[in-house]
């Protein structure tokens, strides 16, 4: 197989300055033909910039961009056939929308009876064939989202954007309009580039996941490997909710076990030479609050607050300067102040060195991820 003709975005270097400060310092990644990839960071990290010059909307100050093997720095948006989905819909207020979805094919002189077609198929595909004598002023945001994606997919891109096309939603519109746009993905087969700075869409609907922070990748892989092997403590803090527990200590080895130590806490990690050249070193233990064990005792604290979300129950846990997010699905009738005995295993724990994944306790041969 040509692996060029598999590609469906290539991003080099990518830089970007505005004035002295640098937005974006070398940020690289490649999307397959067809794969749905996600742009993940907080607000600011760069992520809707790189959007904007795959689109052609600004300029780089340094790299390449090749869509399908094409180099697209020179070209202007409309020459790069791409198709955008914005946050705030864009539609035009005076068009219905019909006219809307229409818009982009009539610029590009398309036949109106094609146009037509393609109009009915994408509202077809969307569920908004009812709607399509309506005014934007006339619909719902999830509605208003639809019709927006729809004047993407009449055009047939070579490539889709989306830079944060649920952020208007209430919560259970957004839940279904994930699964929508799953469905979307699997039924087109199209390259999708989505930026958003929520970890559970990105969890959800990416096959590939791009971390940034401050204008840098830090961590590139799917949506597995960056919750079980995370690169370094900014990504292991990112994902994931609740977020993970950080334990400042260090390792030492007694009678041939390795046991992790921070204050009065002490957890067994159990017998791991890949651990050894880390002995007596400052680490940072991560423990996601999942893998607590209720009532298995490795250690015993104060119970500072407990809430049920669900079928889930957090419970906080203080243990002298320690304090610990933990989640059971067990029933629970515990009291504020009551002592709590949690337990872990050795081998869901992540140990962190000078910020960066070196191994979780089990047998792991290398370390995750780059920065």
């Amino acid at each position: 197989m040509n692996t060029e003709s598999a590609i469906g975005l290539t991003v080099h270097d990518l830089t970007k300055k505005y004035g002295e400060k640098t937005v974006l310092d070398k940020v690289s990644f490649t999307v397959n033909k067809g794969d749905f990839c996600i742009l993940l960071g907080p607000s600011g990290c760069g992520k809707s910039t790189i959007l904007r010059i795959i689109a052609g909307l600004e300029q780089q100050d340094g790299g390449e961009i090749h869509i399908e093997g094409r180099d697209v720095a020179q070209l202007t948006p409309a020459q790069r056939d791409v198709a955008m989905v914005f946050q705030s819909y864009a539609l035009y207020p005076h068009m219905n929308v019909f006219e809307n979805l229409a818009f982009p094919l009539k610029i590009n002189k398309t036949p109106h009876r094609e146009i037509a077609g393609k109009v009915q198929e994408a509202a077809r595909l969307l569920g908004i064939e009812e709607l399509l004598r309506r005014k934007p002023r006339e619909l719902s945001g999830g509605q208003r989202q639809r019709v927006a994606i729809g004047r993407a997919i009449v055009r047939n891109p070579r490539l889709f954007l989306f830079d944060e096309p649920l952020s208007n939603l209430d919560a259970k519109l957004r839940a279904g309009m994930r699964v929508e746009l799953a469905k979307l993905h699997r039924r087109l087969q199209a390259t999708m580039l989505y930026v958003t700075h929520d970890q559970v869409e990105a969890m959800t609907l990416g096959s590939k996941i791009v971390i940034l922070e401050n204008g840098l990748v830090r961590q590139i892989g799917t949506p597995d490997e960056v919750y079980d092997l995370p690169a370094n403590l900014f990504v292991a803090g990112f994902i994931g909710s609740p977020a993970i527990n950080f334990i400042e200590g260090s390792l030492a080895s007694q009678q041939g076990e390795i046991f992790f130590h921070s204050g009065d806490l002490t957890l067994p990690v159990g017998v791991n030479r890949g651990l050894e050249t880390y002995l007596g070193k400052p680490l940072t233990a991560g423990i996601r609050p999942e893998f607590f064990r209720l009532g298995e005792g490795d250690f015993t604290g104060q119970l500072e607050h407990w809430e049920r979300i669900g079928p889930e129950i957090i419970l906080y846990v203080k243990k002298g300067d320690i304090k610990i997010t933990a989640k059971t699905l067990t029933d629970f009738s515990g009291r504020i102040g009551d002592e709590i005995s949690l337990g872990v295993d050795g081998k869901d724990i992540l140990f962190f060195y000078e910020g960066r994944l070196i191994r979780k306790a089990s047998f792991l041969d290398h370390p995750a991820g780059t920065d």
